[in-house]
């Protein structure tokens, strides 16, 4: 198995924005045409939030809010946490899970370089990594 660094996953990737003006219907438009499963929330050149699929359906369609009508900022998730394009990918995955979001913005000096997906993540190293986590837990516990 053959471990990318963070910046080898994104080196060919464009990033995916949109701003928090945006409509939720337009912002879904853009996640099936980028295919993609979240957005990078952009204003004035910096990262104020991410839009994912969960997002949208969580917070907007499950309570039969009009996708036309509700804007990103409202159903954004604000304040992300981020990484940078030298951490691990141990450092991402344990800042996903912690978080349980499956999405995380790699900003880098103020710049946002991409956004790393639970996808670029071999399922043998999550798998690994979750196994050791739940090893070192029991440790700690006993």
């Amino acid at each position: 198995m053959i471990i990318k660094s963070i910046s080898q996953i994104l080196d060919s990737r464009p990033l995916w924005s949109i701003t928090p003006d945006t409509s939720a219907r337009e912002a879904c438009v853009a996640l099936s045409k980028a295919n993609v499963g979240a957005l990078a929330v952009m204003d004035d050149g910096q990262l104020i939030g991410v839009l994912s699929e969960r997002d949208v359906i969580k917070k907007c369609v499950a309570l039969g809010r009009r996708t036309d009508e509700t804007l990103v900022r409202d159903i954004m998730t604000a304040d992300p946490v981020t990484v940078t394009p030298d951490a691990t990918l141990a450092d991402a995955l344990k800042a996903m899970l912690d978080g349980a979001f499956r999405h995380l913005p790699v900003v880098q000096d103020g710049q946002v370089k991409g956004m790393l997906s639970m996808r670029d993540i071999p399922t043998e190293y999550r798998l690994m990594f979750e196994r050791y986590s739940e090893y070192r837990d029991g440790e700690a516990a006993a």
